[in-house]
């Protein structure tokens, strides 16, 4: 399981990869703990939640400058403290430096509490060694 993208995140915030399939499918998991709460009862803030999907999404096609288009997500279920959520991405689309990532979220229950399509661009160079241009 080579890493080729996002090698210094933050995986105690975004999830820590399980599976890694270059162009094609990764998975993640994310430990939902204290630092992501929102509230008194618990409740993680789907940040947290968006950023371990977009993770997974960046995993799937697994390029040194891939980057985040767009998104569109659905948060399906509450997600509390203390709980565990498993990401899925699958490549679904390939058209030249464009790839579509289908993300899904599990929690223990094997339950979906979160859906997303990403759309993530393969720039020729790193997206701030371009703006030095």
């Amino acid at each position: 399981m080579e890493i080729k993208t996002h090698r210094e995140i933050d995986r105690t915030l975004s999830g820590i990869p399980t599976a890694v399939e270059t162009d094609r499918f990764a998975s993640v998991l994310l430990e939902i703990t204290d630092k992501m709460k929102a509230d008194e009862k618990g409740l993680v803030h789907g940040g947290f939640i968006f950023s371990a999907g977009d993770y997974c999404s960046m995993l799937a096609v697994n390029h040194p400058n891939v980057v985040l288009a767009k998104a569109e997500v659905k948060f399906l279920k509450p997600v509390r403290v203390g709980e565990h959520l498993f990401f899925e991405g699958i490549v679904t689309e390939k058209n030249e430096n464009k790839r579509t990532v289908e993300v899904t979220a599990k929690n223990e229950k094997n339950e979906i509490v979160f859906t997303g399509k990403f759309y993530c661009v393969i720039p020729e160079k790193h997206v701030l060694d371009r703006l030095a241009e």
